[in-house]
């Protein structure tokens, strides 16, 4: 009896809020203190006529009242007034005005589960019919899907007009329409919510596969039956889903890779220089991006959103200036040594990272993405952020500037003939030693622009580049050592089937994986993935 009686009661809500907001628009009943006295009495099943009024009365203000019933911050005086404490601020739980202090001697209005779900279920019934789409979306995702709410759910959906909202309340009629004792109904939700690409619709419907225990009627052989097929094409649809985010993460991670391995493509490819300082120059161009930011703050706090776009110069400017100072000062003395300039380049990264470490401190500095960066493109269960999506542009981007210098300036014409034959481009007048100075410049430079972009998706820490110095390694000797189109090979493979191996095996085992490949690669074919053309094939 005590059962049906609250199924009833929970019926009753939502069916009075549908009438109510679907009727006159006018409030059914007045909210005033005497519909709120059964709050405070010791039984819940007055608390819970109680809170059936309250909702009944349509007043805006009582969306307060039942929120802080529920979180706690509904208080009564002796003389049994209520109000509302919530940070410090009091207010009247009737009229909603501001009180200028709080009672001498006041206790909290509490509630059990039970009650909590009665009053979650109440605000949400509120909400649903809320002039707000934003509130309504939220309203309805709050709502429980059963029987007792599909009066609402249905109302609700008749009347909604936003295409998120209506799908969502489609989504919870149908999964309350499964709760019902009728076949036909069962069997239209269980077509509707195949649609769905959610893994809790996935779930609720594979309650419904098992076969019974005992023999089995007809009608739910049908249901069962169709619950299978309806999960199978859910599950059908989340793979296709699953692979569509890996493919988008593999390639997200390759543009990352390949950023930082074509600055390095092009100083190795010339210079024969192994650059275990490479990694620094990632750092470098990320803490440019963080001192931007905070000049904008400081300066031009109206304009934050374009420290970004500032940034991208700066850090390849002061990149690559601190490589062609490297370059003048130390690896110009080591051309042609390669383990020198491996250890030399090495002890430079070590300088620099306690440098900065000096400068701003061991803790990672915040660098935050624009507002034009921040969310992402929502699809279903998948959602491609964008600051994923703007570096991978990004890095098309620079892979066309860098192949445009490359192949259509005089700079370009001077790296490749030094790059093919540099004792020949020495002797038709071109100036290798200014080559050298402008490649390896550009090479950290570029750096710097890979290390602007890890800024927007990582932490921006002193120990940032050591993270991608022997990714970029791998990827520069799979790709082919100075060959620009097989660095982008190399970068988008690797970034696509670490992200396709990771869920299987690890993320360390899959670098392990990886690195073995390569190696086992390199031993048949030294020369990667494409032939090298320079001075290393004449040596």
């Amino acid at each position: 009896m005590t059962s049906a009686l609250g199924r009833l009661r929970a019926l009753a809500v939502p069916l009075v809020l549908a009438l109510m907001f679907l009727g006159s628009g006018q409030s059914a009943f007045a909210f005033d203190a005497e519909m709120v006295s059964g709050l405070l009495s010791e039984e819940a099943s007055d608390k819970a006529d109680a809170i059936e009024k309250i909702v009944a009365s349509g007043d805006p203000t009582t969306l307060g009242l039942l929120a802080a019933l529920r979180d706690g911050t509904l208080r009564v005086t002796p003389d049994k007034k209520l109000f509302i404490k919530e940070r410090g601020v009091l207010k009247d739980a009737i009229s909603g005005a501001d009180l200028e202090a709080e009672p001498d001697e006041s206790e909290k209005v509490t509630i059990n589960n039970r009650l909590r779900s009665q009053v979650d279920s109440a605000i949400a019934g509120l909400r649903i019919f809320s002039k707000d789409a934003k509130e309504r979306l939220v309203a309805a995702k709050a709502i429980e899907p059963s029987i007792d709410t599909l009066p609402m759910l249905s109302k609700a959906l008749a009347a909604e007009t936003d295409a998120k909202v209506r799908e969502v309340l489609r989504l919870a009629e149908a999964s309350a329409k499964l709760q019902s004792p009728d076949v036909a109904q069962q069997l239209a939700a269980i077509e509707s919510l195949a649609a769905s690409t959610d893994p809790k619709v996935r779930t609720q419907l594979q309650a419904l596969t098992s076969p019974p225990s005992g023999t089995e009627t007809p009608e739910a052989a049908k249901v069962r039956t169709a619950a299978v097929e309806a999960v199978a094409a859910i599950e059908r649809r989340l793979a296709m889903y699953d692979i569509v985010g890996r493919l988008f993460t593999g390639v997200s991670l390759g543009s990352i890779l390949l950023l930082v391995a074509l600055g390095l493509a092009i100083t190795y490819g010339l210079l024969g220089v192994i650059n275990m300082a490479h990694g620094e120059m990632l750092m470098i161009g990320a803490y440019a991006t963080y001192l931007t930011q905070q000049v904008f703050r400081s300066h031009f706090p109206d304009h934050i959103d374009w420290y970004l776009v500032c940034a991208v110069p700066v850090s390849f400017a002061i990149a690559a200036a601190i490589g062609m100072l490297l370059e003048r000062t130390v690896i110009r003395w080591l051309y042609g040594r390669p383990l020198e300039t491996l250890l030399a380049t090495w002890g430079i990264s070590l300088f620099l990272i306690q440098l900065v470490r000096q400068v701003f401190g061991a803790q990672n500095v915040e660098v935050a993405n624009p507002s034009w960066m921040s969310g992402g493109i929502e699809l279903t269960n998948l959602v491609l952020p964008y600051n994923r999506i703007v570096i991978i542009g990004f890095s098309a981007a620079v892979l066309l500037l860098v192949w445009l210098m490359l192949t259509r300036t005089r700079l370009g014409l001077f790296i490749r003939g030094v790059t093919q034959n540099r004792t020949m481009a020495s002797c038709v007048g071109v100036p290798t030693g200014k080559v050298d100075l402008m490649a390896f410049g550009l090479g950290s430079g570029i750096g710097g622009l890979a290390g602007c972009a890890l800024s927007q998706i990582g932490n921006v820490g002193p120990d940032l580049g050591q993270s991608y110095i022997i990714d970029s390694f791998m990827v520069v000797v799979l790709g082919g050592v100075g060959q620009l189109l097989g660095t982008v090979y190399a970068a988008l493979g690797l970034g696509v089937v670490a992200k396709f191996l990771e869920p299987f095996i690890g993320a360390v085992p899959t670098k392990i994986l990886i690195l073995v490949l390569i190696i086992a690669f390199i031993q048949k074919r030294p020369q990667g993935l494409f032939a090298l053309k320079g001075r290393s094939v004449e040596s």
